[in-house]
């Protein structure tokens, strides 16, 4: 009777412990064997989700049931990353590269790849390639993308320290390259346009954030906030005053910047908590008034002795307000 009573116990203490252990924010799970999606991007009007792949340089499309389809495959491209949808909703843009995670590097293109290519989204042809490779030399690595009010196109290099402009018929340039900018690894990563007229950066390397003006690019500020972030990557700007910036690298948190100075000064107003438990989140995408978030789950990649990974999820960010 007596081991009966402990049975019943342990059975109950079990239980108690389970249900205290919160679930983490809701999920959508879908299987895409060794892609490793880093970029997202939702399109309202088909309602699914593109993401890209920093393994196999597939771009993908997941339903709302987490049902995954290739919609463009291209082994050349090595690696894509971040991806936008053209503000006329019909083309998707995607970073190129061959920076460290692609299964089909090569000597001629590792770290040497920067390309923006633009895909039909209704046929899921590519349209347009361009090259970003020549116009600086050293290493690249083409890691997201912004559009601005006239559709140009704005993409970080992440280890040349620059922001290149690509106009909307084809052609680039170097648009903004300061010492701010350089780093040793990953530098300049997520990137945001602000309808006031400037753009704002990260620097994952520095945990930093940055304002680049669009009519004086030489003019690139520090936004002032009293702590850094190592391992900032993805960036959404979610209205003037407010930017949600997903951080990797072992914080694996999304926060939410607040600024009421024109983006001089910001502070974290929230944030994601551990509970959540995000896989090495990249990038985020809004859905209505909802974010959601791609767990890249690039820590597996680092793991020499890990399974190549089927599953992947894209998860909404639940934020809790950060007191004062």
């Amino acid at each position: 009777m007596k081991t009966l009573t402990y049975i019943t116990l342990s059975i109950v203490c079990i239980a108690t412990i389970a249900a205290a252990v919160p679930e983490p924010s809701p999920r959508i799970e879908f299987d895409a064997l060794e892609s490793y999606p880093e970029g997202i991007a939702f399109d309202p009007a088909a309602n699914v989700y593109y993401v890209s792949s920093a393994r196999l340089g597939n771009i993908g499309k997941v339903n709302a049931q987490g049902n995954y389809s290739i919609l463009h495959g291209d082994t050349t491209l090595k690696s894509t990353y971040g991806l936008k949808i053209h503000p006329d909703g019909k083309i998707l843009y995607a970073c190129v590269s061959d920076a460290n995670y692609s299964k089909y590097t090569s000597p001629s293109t590792r770290m040497k790849m920067a390309r923006l290519i633009a895909i039909d989204i209704s046929s899921g042809k590519k349209i347009s390639d361009v090259d970003l490779s020549g116009l600086l030399p050293g290493k690249h690595f083409a890691n997201d993308i912004a559009f601005d009010s006239q559709k140009n196109s704005y993409v970080t290099d992440s280890y040349a320290g620059a922001i290149y402009k690509i106009t909307p018929g084809g052609i680039a340039s170097v648009f903004a390259k300061d010492e701010n900018f350089k780093t040793e690894g990953v530098g300049l990563n997520g990137i945001v346009y602000h309808p006031d007229g400037y753009l704002i950066v990260d620097n994952s390397a520095k945990g930093q954030l940055f304002k680049v003006m669009l009519n004086n690019p030489k003019v690139v500020s520090k936004i002032a906030i009293d702590q850094y972030f190592l391992g900032a990557d993805g960036l959404l700007l979610n209205d003037k005053n407010n930017l949600t910036m997903v951080v990797n690298g072992g914080s694996d948190k999304i926060y939410k910047l607040t600024s009421g100075d024109n983006w001089a000064t910001a502070k974290v107003s929230a944030s994601t908590t551990s509970t959540d438990r995000f896989t090495y989140p990249s990038t985020a995408t809004m859905n209505g008034k909802d974010i959601w978030i791609m767990n890249a789950q690039f820590n597996q990649l680092l793991d020499s002795n890990s399974v190549p990974v089927k599953k992947f999820a894209i998860q909404k960010a639940i934020f809790k307000p950060v007191m004062p």
